[in-house]
């Protein structure tokens, strides 16, 4: 399968965390955050609705419990900032940590048709949040699928206590 280069005008560049309002975590944590990002960065179609400046970067942090998206240009100059609040999120991202440790523990103990069941439970889940944030973010952000998945794990990954 062959993967289409996508413009460098619509895509993420670099993504940083602010560690202020974020906050650092266990080295496991910071591990699956840096995969995330990583995985992210890999391949991804993001542009801010009404600018062709990219690449971007995006630099996230919490603000009164939102989620800061601090979009700017390769260079840091400002392009635009979004808040998103993480009400939304908190359950569907509560499920999902609840199946993933089923999904993990079932890996040890449970037959082959167990662990596919509450695989595919786990994938719905994360489908969902995507799904929740792509919808959160139109009008706002211009991106793919896959993009709101990826950037579903780096929320759960903000979100992961260990």
């Amino acid at each position: 399968m062959t993967t289409l280069a996508r413009a460098p005008s619509q895509r993420l560049a670099a993504i940083t965390i602010d560690e202020d309002s974020i906050g650092r975590s266990s080295p496991d944590i910071e591990h699956e955050r840096a995969t995330a990002i990583c995985d992210l960065l890999d391949n991804n179609e993001f542009t801010p609705i009404g600018y062709d400046c990219g690449p971007y970067e995006l630099n996230l942090s919490i603000q009164d419990n939102r989620l800061v998206f601090d979009i700017r240009r390769a260079d840091g100059v400002p392009v635009v900032a979004h808040l998103l609040s993480l009400t939304p999120f908190r359950g569907v991202v509560k499920d999902y940590f609840m199946v993933c440790d089923s999904y993990y523990e079932a890996i040890r103990t449970q037959t082959p048709s167990q662990i596919e069941a509450l695989d595919m439970g786990r994938r719905s889940l994360h489908n969902e949040g995507s799904e929740r944030l792509a919808e959160r973010l139109k009008g706002k952000v211009e991106l793919d699928f896959d993009t709101a998945r990826r950037l579903f794990t780096l929320i759960c990954a903000l979100h992961w206590k260990g």
